[in-house]
């Protein structure tokens, strides 16, 4: 249900011949970003990086855009959100996109990624009508409810994967990647359609802390356009 990803590159000589990327994926969001995507903001030495411009738009005034969530999750202080203070923003990028359904209709798809030394974390803003609480079993036995500022939300695992792709005409190669927790929370307290949903993995591999996600969650949510407080 997660979406978004982490690259990074090892290994490559002038031929730069294979990138690899850690992605997050599921049937909610899906979002992918390899090694030398311009749409990301990188940090200069020393200082945290800021949201990069979103090259398209929403769909119309009614949907948050990528910018608005770059700007709410790109905050000086997700570092001690997250539980490592003396951290900070390497990479932050915002996207807009969208959904297009059988009778032509789309629904936006906006997401915020920022990318630090021990975390990514991503945000993204759904437009579906289905309920958080009807979403809740199908998301697998790690699928916990959560009240998060009066708001019904659901807290839950999902996997990334690895993908690597050969820039040289080889062959493309995938695997199962590190475990997510994620945090679907509905954007008002009536629980009446729509979610925001937060996605947290580590660098190295080991799970994240419920608290932390509950953290960014409390501390961002309230920032975005479209959040209804209880």
């Amino acid at each position: 249900m997660s979406g978004d990803v982490n690259g990074s590159k090892k290994g490559m000589s002038a031929g730069a011949q294979t990138v690899a990327a850690v992605v997050a994926v599921g049937g909610l969001l899906a979002t992918l970003w390899a090694v030398g995507e311009r749409s990301q903001a990188t940090a200069d030495a020393g200082k945290p990086a800021v949201c990069s411009p979103v090259r398209s738009a929403p769909p119309t005034s009614e949907f948050v855009s990528g910018a608005q969530l770059c700007k709410a999750l790109n905050r000086p202080d997700l570092p001690t959100l997250l539980g490592t203070p003396t951290d900070q923003a390497q990479n932050a990028w915002g996207s807009d996109g969208s959904v297009e359904h059988a009778d032509g209709s789309k629904t936006a798809t906006p997401a915020a990624n920022v990318v630090t030394k021990a975390y990514t974390v991503k945000l993204t803003s759904s437009y579906d009508r289905f309920p958080v609480a009807q979403l809740t079993g199908l998301l697998g036995s790690t699928a916990q409810k959560q009240t998060v500022l009066g708001h019904p939300a659901v807290l839950y695992s999902d996997r990334t994967i690895k993908l690597q792709f050969s820039l040289g005409g080889g062959k493309s190669s995938s695997g199962p990647g590190v475990v997510t927790r994620s945090l679907l929370v509905a954007k008002d307290a009536k629980d009446g359609g729509g979610s925001f949903e937060i996605v947290l993995w580590r660098q190295d591999g080991l799970v994240p802390e419920d608290a932390a996600v509950l953290r960014v969650a409390e501390q961002v949510l309230p920032t975005v356009p479209g959040w209804s407080a209880a």
